[in-house]
């Protein structure tokens, strides 16, 4: 891959992380709370801890399922320039839809670390929607992009739960 079109790509997927999950992970859960700390839950001081943590494994999961769209996948992951290989390596290894299940260990760890319950309930909202795209969209999308190989991961790894050890296609 020459380097002009490398960069493009990098460009067009940061630019794709800042809109899509900095939105949804990041200004919407601050439009909700202002990110101002309630109590803990349940007043156990260690479920803020405990958020934070699922906030920064979202992260890198994030940035890592990111890395691989353009570096293996030659692509990114908005749907006007999808990868043009199909990704299934490290976490997608696991899990079909790492991004998704990073965005949300992103708002459930903020709502843990803030106290809110009303992060929480959207939280579940974006679960029922991320699940609905994958379901009416994704899936289908990927099933006629990449046919067989597609399918025969999707009879392999779960789309939300991860597997114990690793697939290897």
């Amino acid at each position: 891959m020459s380097k002009p079109k490398t960069l493009w790509i990098v460009c067009g997927s940061l630019v794709f992380l800042v809109l899509a999950p900095g939105t949804v992970a990041g200004v919407i859960p601050y439009s909700l709370t202002g990110w101002r700390m309630g109590g803990p839950f349940m007043g156990v001081t260690i479920i803020p801890f405990a958020g934070a943590l699922l906030v920064v494994a979202g992260l890198a999961s994030l940035l890592d399922s990111f890395a691989r769209f353009v570096f293996e996948g030659v692509g990114t992951p908005a749907p006007v320039a999808p990868p043009r290989h199909l990704v299934v390596s490290g976490q997608y290894r696991y899990v079909r839809n790492p991004m998704y299940v990073a965005v949300l260990f992103m708002v459930v760890g903020q709502s843990l670390v803030l106290g809110s319950v009303a992060l929480l309930r959207y939280a579940a909202v974006l679960w029922i929607i991320f699940h609905t795209l994958v379901i009416l969209y994704e899936e289908p999308k990927l099933v006629s992009q990449f046919g067989a190989s597609y399918q025969a991961y999707c009879r392999n790894v779960r789309r939300w739960w991860p597997r114990v050890r690793r697939w290897n296609s």
